[in-house]
């Protein structure tokens, strides 16, 4: 049975010819220590229960300030690798646009080395169309110059007669070289 303080205050004992009655007196102190010891046990199991609690309040606390650290850490290093991806990115865009321009350059060069080759190969072309063309006039005019007439009988008589083109070329040789028997006499030849 539990009791009171209100209990305690309206407690009445009842009186004897020499006071209390001890009985009923003695009686209500060991109800009330009872009382105090469940109370106390109870005091001392929330003591153990505060501690308990305090405790694990510490630890949550300090577990919560470790997950703030940790989450304040992650997102740290999480900014610091967004950064540097974009930094990686930017320096990638950057090597392709430079690998870009690079090929783009290297495709005009070769663009125009080969409008060049191609207008040397036009030039070439046309150099040998017009040699070719100035050597066909040649020989035509050459042909015009020369008419080879069927018909003429004495056309085969005048070809014989005609000196031979190595002929002329020995006839103008032996006129260009001095004769051997003036530089015997010691005339120089003219």
């Amino acid at each position: 049975m539990r009791i009171s303080p209100i209990d305690i205050q309206k407690k009445e004992f009842k009186s004897r010819l020499m006071g209390y009655d001890k009985a009923v007196v003695d009686q209500f102190l060991e109800l009330l220590a009872d009382e105090m010891e469940r109370l106390r046990r109870q005091i001392d199991d929330l003591r153990e229960e505060l501690d308990l609690t305090k405790s694990s309040l510490a630890e949550m606390r300090d577990r919560e300030a470790t997950l703030k650290e940790t989450l304040v850490t992650t997102q740290k290093v999480t900014d610091e690798l967004r950064a540097n991806a974009r930094r990686e990115v930017d320096i990638l865009l950057a090597e392709a646009e430079l690998k870009a321009e690079r090929v783009m350059r290297n495709a005009e060069d070769r663009r125009t080395q080969l409008i060049e080759e191609i207008q040397e190969i036009k030039r070439q072309k046309i150099d040998f169309e017009t040699s070719l063309r100035g050597l066909l006039e040649r020989h035509v005019r050459m042909l015009d110059l020369n008419p080879l007439s069927l018909d003429d009988p004495h056309h085969e008589a005048r070809l014989l007669e005609e000196p031979l083109p190595f002929e002329a070329d020995e006839v103008e040789l032996e006129l260009d070289m001095p004769d051997a028997t003036n530089l015997e006499d010691g005339d120089p030849a003219e």
